[in-house]
């Protein structure tokens, strides 16, 4: 016993002074609020960024908070109650439109893995026409991508006489075509399996369309501190590992199981379904693609002609994605996804 005591002491001392060692030196994460409406697989990146974290890696505690749809998510960004807003770019747009003075920066999603689907009664595209489509809000996401899809199809909206509900999240939209709510809608392609194993028809699988489209995208009041250069590039680093990850085989099952909690999937296959819809819209390729936005403009002025007057250049900034580039942090990135 007389030989421990010592050992036990010295131990203890070493503890207290690994603790205090470890204490001065660690830092504390930066809380981020980050705002979005969207509940499909284009959170996926961010969802999969805090629950496996991504973030925490570069020092930074990033909360999500759901709005009920893009417009209450771009007020919330406005008032200040959260710094960063994960949105599409047609409300972008829209809250720039407004006076709203805004940064766009990085999005990582540049594809729409959805199809066109419609009751079974409703076999031809020209079988559309006085139809209601099914949306979460006018203006965001979920319409944006319908809009553009038409669009590519040549169906003018308003010479079809097409109708749009509003109705909600993608599981709701998707329900109401079972039940007649609506005659078609444009959903991904983890909920249109349900809807075809109900007996619905594809009309056209929109994911195959050669369309340049960059989906939600994060972005910042102009002139204020989520405009730090440091913050902004942790984010999107831990942004950029997440794509990584969503890409590795080898975390499938990590993947599936957020997308699986996040959906409240019944079934695994819909898990399973939704986990392709996201490998196919992530990517590393995040910088401002002017192109994109200016089809977005297009659509977003046929309700909001005001839109066309703003600068898509100047809100859209792509300093933060290319001081990436230069870094070779990006280059590194796509080497482990290879």
């Amino acid at each position: 016993m007389g030989h421990r005591w010592p050992i036990a002491c010295a131990l203890h001392a070493f503890l207290v002074v690994a603790a205090s060692f470890t204490a001065a030196n660690a830092q504390p994460l930066t809380p981020i609020l980050v705002a979005y409406a969207g509940q499909n697989e284009t959170a996926g990146p961010m969802w999969i960024g805090v629950e496996r974290g991504t973030f925490r890696k570069y020092g930074l505690d990033v909360r999500m908070v759901q709005l009920r749809n893009g417009s209450l998510s771009m007020s919330t960004l406005a008032s200040g109650q959260v710094q960063y807003n994960y949105g599409s770019p047609a409300n972008a747009l829209s809250a720039a439109a407004g006076g709203m003075r805004l940064q766009c920066v990085a999005s990582p999603v540049a594809k729409i893995p959805r199809e066109l689907i419609a009751r079974k009664e409703i076999r031809t595209l020209d079988d559309l026409r006085g139809k209601t489509f099914g949306v979460q809000s006018i203006g965001g996401g979920f319409w944006l991508q319908t809009m553009i899809a038409l669009d590519y199809l040549g169906i003018d909206p308003d010479r079809y006489d097409l109708k749009m509900r509003i109705l909600g999240d993608t599981a709701t939209v998707t329900q109401a075509l079972g039940t007649g709510g609506v005659g078609a809608t444009v959903i991904p392609y983890s909920f249109s399996e349900a809807a075809k194993r109900a007996g619905a028809n594809v009309l056209a699988d929109i994911g195959k369309l050669p369309i340049p489209y960059q989906g939600t995208t994060i972005c910042f009041l102009r002139d204020t501190p989520s405009q730090n250069l440091d913050i902004i590039s942790r984010l999107l680093r831990g942004l950029v590992d997440s794509v990584v990850m969503i890409h590795d085989p080898g975390a499938r099952l990590d993947v599936t199981e957020i997308l699986r909690k996040s959906f409240r999937f019944p079934k695994l296959e819909d898990a399973e379904a939704s986990y392709k819809v996201l490998g196919q819209m992530a990517t590393l390729e995040m910088l401002p693609d002017p192109a994109a936005w200016k089809i977005v403009q297009r659509m977003v002025a046929r309700i909001n002609p005001k839109v066309t007057q703003v600068d898509v250049a100047q809100l859209n900034n792509p300093a933060y994605v290319r001081a990436l580039e230069d870094s070779g942090f990006l280059a590194e990135a796509r080497r482990r996804l290879r």
